[in-house]
């Protein structure tokens, strides 16, 4: 994901469950690579943790990580790479996840 170079746009990308498994520290540098994979008004759709940190859960008996940065860090983020938040909710009732959903301006 980190080293993700496909030189092709698409018209969403969808890092659902996937994108907090990297270290806080790994995921600023992921939206260089979302807005060079998005057409403009392209959509990013991705699930997130809400504060800073990182935390270990257990899925399917095993051990799984989790990484965040917190929600004024995504927003800043989205801003610095022409991303528009269209809906952000926290701890969404119906898939137990933190969504976001934004358009990359270009």
């Amino acid at each position: 994901m980190r080293e993700l170079k496909l030189d092709r746009k698409f018209d969403a990308i969808i890092a659902w469950n996937s994108f907090f498994h990297l270290a806080a520290e790994d995921q600023p540098a992921m939206f260089v690579v979302f807005a060079q994979h998005l057409s403009p008004n392209g959509i990013l759709l991705f699930t997130s943790g809400t504060a800073h940190g990182e935390a270990w859960g257990i899925n399917g008996g095993e051990h799984v990580f989790h990484g965040s940065l917190d929600t004024a860090e995504y927003e800043d983020l989205l801003k610095a790479y022409n991303f528009e938040v269209i809906k952000h909710v926290v701890d969404d009732k119906e898939c137990g996840a933190t969504v976001w959903m934004a358009r990359y301006i270009g």
